[in-house]
């Protein structure tokens, strides 16, 4: 790969973007291994003698949403793979068909070699000046943002983004030797988006969050003479055979950063970021009492 990679569309959180959902042309396509879970699903769902409507409320999830996996149009979350093998009996089918699938949700196709590598990274190190980074959000903060996006998002979209970000978390817990760094900007909370109370479920989750041995949570302080990140936000990530490859962000188009040059300059600038940041005690301290404030 070259010194970096143009990746258009920028979608996330965490699809790609953080802060919105899809644009247009960033739809995951369907495949066949989603068609073929989705007979396997109906298929014991038949079998069940259970018409959509009353499996739909056994598995937690809506009768359209039930309707988008049996046609191959939605990937599966996780819990649904597991609820729906518990309720329809299927001997591991349908856990064994899950494991094939080749689409992830919500991401568009450029972005899944992000997440691939953050689902084996060592360490990832944010900074994020525009919004709380997906791995951080609480579902109604995502969703506020996914409601606010232009142009606006179907249903359907903000569904698979939700699981694609849902899921995206989930490396917080269940990777404890991965080192996760977070440097925020405080402005992200005193804005307020979605509203107090979203405002205080956020503050909550994030404080939540930073009692993790493998994750640190720096602020960095609405007044600052000095600021090594002004450029913009940016991920570090190293791999297991260590590695470094960098992700930033803009509006409509993200970089992806593998050349050893440009590494060390953001490398250098994360770095300075640290020092310049609240330190963690500092910081967990100023979020509670943010939280307190409200």
């Amino acid at each position: 790969m070259g010194v970096h990679e143009r990746c258009p569309e920028v979608t996330d959180s965490t699809g790609g973007f953080d802060g919105a959902g899809p644009g247009s042309g960033s739809e995951p396509e369907s495949s066949d291994s989603l068609k073929g879970f989705g007979e396997v699903v109906k298929v014991f769902r038949n079998r069940a003698r259970l018409t959509q409507e009353q499996f739909a409320p056994r598995v937690r999830y809506s009768v359209p949403t039930v309707a988008s996996i049996e046609q191959g149009r939605r990937f599966p979350p996780t819990d649904f793979v597991e609820r729906a093998e518990e309720v329809l009996d299927a001997f591991g089918a349908l856990r064994a068909a899950a494991r094939h699938l080749s689409r992830r949700p919500g991401l568009a196709n450029w972005f899944r070699q992000w997440a691939k590598l953050e689902k084996e990274a060592l360490s990832l190190y944010t900074y994020e000046c525009r919004v709380v980074p997906g791995l951080l959000q609480t579902e109604a903060y995502a969703r506020t943002l996914f409601l606010d996006q232009l142009p606006p998002l179907s249903d359907d979209d903000i569904e698979a983004q939700w699981a694609a970000r849902a899921e995206r978390q989930r490396l917080l817990g269940e990777r404890p030797h991965t080192a996760y760094g977070f440097i925020l900007e405080e402005h992200l909370f005193l804005r307020q988006t979605g509203g107090v109370e979203v405002t205080r479920g956020l503050l909550d989750h994030v404080l939540e969050v930073a009692e993790l041995r493998n994750v640190e949570v720096q602020i960095m302080p609405l007044v600052r003479k000095n600021h090594a990140g002004l450029a913009g936000p940016m991920q570090l990530l190293e791999t297991p055979e260590h590695r470094w490859f960098a992700y930033n962000e803009a509006q409509r188009g993200g970089l992806f950063v593998s050349e050893a040059k440009e590494i060390s300059a953001l490398q250098m600038r994360y770095a300075r970021m640290r020092s310049q940041a609240l330190s963690f005690d500092d910081s967990v301290s100023l979020l509670q009492r943010m939280r307190g404030a409200l």
